[in-house]
């Protein structure tokens, strides 16, 4: 099989000849730029610039060495764009690594912080010392002025949609994804993900802060509608734009809400199938009527009451499976959602395993997740969420050494 064959054999619950594996093709699968330059270093790598793909979490894009060290089977349409050097500017990681950030998000030094400035001249995002990710500093809405009609006007002034990863403001619409995405089409023999977004809960914590926003979900929902109808029109007619552009060339349309908390979702089942249930259904089924693909949502968190309703929305596969919060352990998600739900992640432990344990443990965690989860496709093996900066290099090479000994039988 190939990459894509491989993916969208276990996107489609069918065995496929080994498990795929996920590294950095979406914002939620990469590495830390402060712990890529030591994979490269141990694993007897020359070193290479690092270029910084998301100045938010500080992620690292990924070279094809390393991607084929490691047999990734994925890819994003991010890795089309920006080759040209004059997207990118000097900056220098917390930890004293100097990289390349793209220049539309080139952190300032102010005091004992950095901070990313909007183009209206405000603070979005700010990082303080001994940090080594940017925190949303502004939000729209927070002081009351709610001009609805603004929505889409403010997505570049604060954090999460301000300071996105290529293209980003290398292209000035939709429409110019389409050649440079058809291209990496015709390059790669990996399954492309399409990263779009339309966050819903998220959004609204982004225009209100998080507080507030759940406080209006509970106490004042006519006022919450009304926002989310809003946003969902808006996100709708860029969806259209969007998946009329990349859908030919794309395997998946990769969406966004982090509905979980540790120990339960943020939101009940009910006010989900209130508030985000039919804006969601009505995303995912136009993205699939534009195109041949599966939609994917990145939701962090002890999500397990809300998956039945995720799937009757619409939902194929859902990233990152946080195998850490409650409820989330894989043997009882295989047995209880594994014909309807392609789990793209679970395959380690990020929040303990993977920083804490040895080589020698991350080996054992990873072959009983995948022993668990792969039967039958279903299963894209990620770690759950990012790979942090202070995670030691012979982790990671252990981790995706696992996944090699499981697919082929000979550790590396």
């Amino acid at each position: 099989m190939t990459s894509q064959e491989r993916v969208l054999a276990s996107l489609n619950h069918k065995q496929p000849d080994q498990v795929p594996i996920d590294l950095s093709a979406h914002r939620s699968s990469g590495m830390a730029a402060i712990a890529y330059p030591k994979v490269r270093k141990a694993l007897g790598l020359e070193p290479r610039t690092i270029y910084v793909y998301d100045p938010v979490q500080q992620l690292a894009i990924i070279d094809e060495d390393v991607l084929e060290r490691f047999g990734i089977d994925v890819t994003e349409i991010g890795r089309a764009f920006c080759h040209d050097e004059k997207w990118w500017t000097d900056w220098t990681l917390p930890d004293g690594t100097p990289c390349k950030m793209p220049i539309w998000a080139k952190p300032e030094r102010r005091g004992t912080e950095w901070v990313v400035m909007a183009p209206a001249g405000h603070v979005m995002a700010r990082m303080p010392e001994l940090s080594v990710t940017f925190d949303q500093s502004w939000w729209p809405f927070l002081e009351g002025d709610e001009d609805l009609t603004k929505i889409e006007s403010f997505f570049k002034q604060h954090m999460w949609s301000g300071m996105p990863s290529p293209p980003g403001p290398s292209i000035s619409g939709p429409e110019e994804l389409t050649g440079p995405v058809s291209a990496l089409r015709k390059k790669t023999s990996r399954a492309i993900i399409a990263g779009f977004g339309g966050n819903l809960l998220e959004m609204g914590q982004f225009h209100y802060r998080m507080d507030n926003f759940l406080a209006m979900l509970a106490g004042e929902p006519q006022r919450a509608h009304k926002f989310l109808d809003a946003l969902l029109e808006l996100h709708l007619k860029r969806l259209e734009r969007f998946v009329k552009a990349v859908g030919p060339y794309v395997d998946m349309i990769g969406f966004g809400d982090d509905l979980g908390a540790q120990n339960s979702p943020q939101i009940s089942p009910k006010m989900y199938r209130e508030f985000f249930k039919p804006r969601h259904a009505a995303m995912w089924a136009r993205a699939k009527q534009l195109a041949d693909v599966k939609v994917m949502m990145h939701c962090c968190g002890a999500v397990r009451p809300l998956l039945p309703e995720l799937i009757d929305a619409g939902l194929d596969a859902i990233n990152p499976v946080q195998i850490s919060c409650r409820g989330m352990e894989a043997e009882g998600l295989k047995r209880d959602f594994g014909k309807d739900l392609c789990f793209w992640g679970g395959g380690c432990d990020t929040q303990n395993m993977l920083p804490n344990g040895t080589p020698a443990q991350i080996r054992e965690h990873v072959l009983h997740q995948c022993g668990v989860l792969a039967p039958g496709g279903g299963f894209v093996f990620q770690q759950v969420h990012n790979i942090m900066a202070n995670v030691p290099a012979e982790n990671i090479i252990a981790m995706y050494d696992a996944v090699r000994e499981f697919n082929t039988g000979k550790a590396n």
